[in-house]
């Protein structure tokens, strides 16, 4: 959407009833394409008091901070976004979206460990999730969940990272955590077997299709579930088990749990789907 026909909208139609917003910009259009402005997104803010959640896609954000985001969001997703490097780091205003509970970064390249770390601002964020951003490391996902122990759920999805350092600073730090999604990619039993005996965990679910010869056996992930005092869905997605001896020992072993074995559903290409 062109900001000229935002201004029209803002104007002519939105109100107090926004409550969810999706914006498409122009990132991978040229140097020459439109892009979002400071003022348009302090206009939304003032326009629309009760919006909760914006969700941006390829959009260039370099020339808008986050300060002149609308303050009322729970929850913001950036898909295929560019920020500055100022945008979450640590030094900002502490009082920038404080009601915030939700941040999807989505294929966010300029995301790295120092954004990470400056989440901590956002006092009431209890979802988290990474999809695609590969410049944060295994030593700055530690460092960044060290601060973040109030997360209730995170998804690390498609990164460089290995599922086992990434659940190692999940035991470490995350103790309250309720929902784990993450990719399979470097995953092994004893990796898994961290999180056995995480108080508050009822939701795992394991993402395919990359599967590597540590990859744990249908036995010891039933193994290590069985071990997890709350878990109540197991999803299993993408790895090839669907209908096969795997789905039905997982079924019969955790009789307790919803057990999900499914393939991957075909991803979009389009933005808004």
């Amino acid at each position: 959407m062109r900001p000229k026909v935002m201004w029209h909208l803002l104007r002519r139609y939105m109100a107090s009833r926004l409550r969810s917003l999706r914006v498409g910009g122009y990132l991978f259009s040229g140097s020459q394409a439109p892009r979002l402005s400071p003022a348009l997104m302090r206009a939304l803010g003032q326009k629309c008091p009760n919006l909760k959640r914006l969700c941006l896609h390829v959009a260039d954000l370099s020339m808008v901070p986050i300060t002149s985001l609308p303050c009322t969001l729970r929850t913001l997703e950036l898909h295929s976004c560019e920020i500055s490097m100022a945008w979450l780091l640590k030094e900002q205003d502490p009082t920038v979206l404080p009601l915030l509970e939700c941040i999807v970064l989505d294929r966010v390249p300029a995301f790295r460990d120092e954004h990470l770390q400056g989440l901590t601002r956002f006092r009431a964020l209890r979802s988290l999730v990474l999809g695609g951003t590969y410049r944060v490391t295994e030593t700055g996902l530690d460092a960044g969940l060290q601060e973040l122990g109030y997360l209730q759920r995170l998804e690390v999805l498609g990164c460089t990272l290995s599922a086992d350092s990434t659940l190692l600073a999940v035991s470490r730090h995350l103790r309250d955590v309720r929902k784990i999604r993450l990719t399979v990619r470097g995953l092994s039993a004893p990796g898994l077997s961290v999180l056995e005996g995480m108080p508050a965990l009822e939701s795992l679910c394991l993402l395919g299709p990359l599967i590597t010869p540590e990859m744990p056996s249908p036995a010891e992930i039933l193994s290590s579930c069985l071990a997890m005092p709350k878990l109540r869905v197991l999803e299993l997605q993408g790895l090839g088990w669907e209908d096969q001896e795997a789905e039905r020992i997982l079924c019969k072993g955790l009789p307790h749990c919803m057990v999900i074995v499914r393939a991957c559903p075909k991803e979009s290409m389009d933005w808004w789907m």
